[in-house]
């Protein structure tokens, strides 16, 4: 399955430099279209957004470019031998920006966000078993300097996915 994916790449409002990357009508029309349907032709697109297929592939090149989407297959990690996904909510002490940056590293970690509540960052990982879950917590993400006490949420079965939110 494609689809446009904000999660992993870029924090979808910069050009790399500090300033926001604008986005026009025709930009916000060309998302969308990826968001139902990431394999989409660039011909099909044009002619749902008015552009040519050459101005499509340029425009969805520097949307690339500027961290405001990626295009991805999204799987299940079933599927692929990873029996055991969770939301991990670490509540830490200190930067958080570091300890970020060190989950952010963690080949298992496909999600890192540092937030305002109970927990001051999640994360979402996805594991081979428990065993490998356990060995994650325990001897790479408890360990990091300036991580008081870890909870995980146990995936049991996913409801609902979805990347077609649309743009604003």
């Amino acid at each position: 399955m494609g689809g446009t994916h904000g999660r992993g790449h870029g924090n979808g409002n910069g050009n790399g430099n500090g300033h926001p990357f604008h986005l026009d009508d025709v930009s916000k029309a060309i998302i969308e279209q990826l968001q139902r349907d990431g394999r989409l032709p660039y011909s099909s697109i044009g002619k749902a957004v008015g552009l040519s297929e050459a101005a499509v592939r340029q425009r969805v090149q520097k949307l690339i470019d500027h961290g405001v989407m990626q295009i991805v297959a999204v799987t299940d990690p079933l599927q692929l031998g990873f029996a055991r996904q969770a939301m991990i909510g670490i509540r830490a002490e200190g930067n958080l920006e570091p300890i970020a940056d060190r989950l952010a590293e963690m080949p298992e970690v496909d999600y890192v966000t540092i937030t305002a509540g109970s927990f001051d960052l999640l994360v979402e990982v996805v594991c081979e078993s428990d065993e490998h879950l356990l060995e994650l917590l325990s001897h790479r993400i408890r360990v990091i300097e300036g991580v008081r006490s870890t909870e995980s949420f146990m995936y049991l079965r996913l409801h609902k996915q979805t990347y077609a939110w649309g743009v604003r």
